[in-house]
């Protein structure tokens, strides 16, 4: 008994594990590699224009900083703008969004297979 509620446990475990998203730290694209901190302009050159793209403002939260004399500063920032190009590297290979923040390269995502 103690054996089977080991393997479900296991069978749970590596389900769950194949249903989230995987990320990378470098990307590959007609024979090149984009990583962490490159500019949009860089991909662009390296991996040229992606399948989809989108775009839209992720909220921030606000910061505050003590003053010498004694006030505060509040610095609001209502969004930060956010992209995302997504990438069919071709059939039976996964779909790549990558995610820039500021103009820099911030995320890889791995999603489904193309078809």
């Amino acid at each position: 008994m103690k054996q089977m509620k080991l393997a479900a446990l296991i069978v749970a475990t590596a389900s769950t594990l194949c249903a989230l998203p995987a990320f990378a730290d470098s990307f590959r694209c007609q024979n090149n590699l984009v990583s962490l901190g490159d500019s949009r302009a860089e991909v662009l050159q390296k991996c040229g224009e992606p399948f989809v793209r989108d775009s839209f403002c992720e909220s921030r939260q606000a910061t505050t900083a003590p003053l010498p004399n004694g006030g505060t500063v509040v610095n609001v920032n209502q969004c930060e703008s956010v992209d995302e190009w997504t990438y069919n590297p071709g059939s039976g290979k996964f779909l790549t969004t990558l995610r820039f923040e500021s103009g820099r390269l911030s995320g890889i995502k791995l999603g489904d297979r193309a078809k």
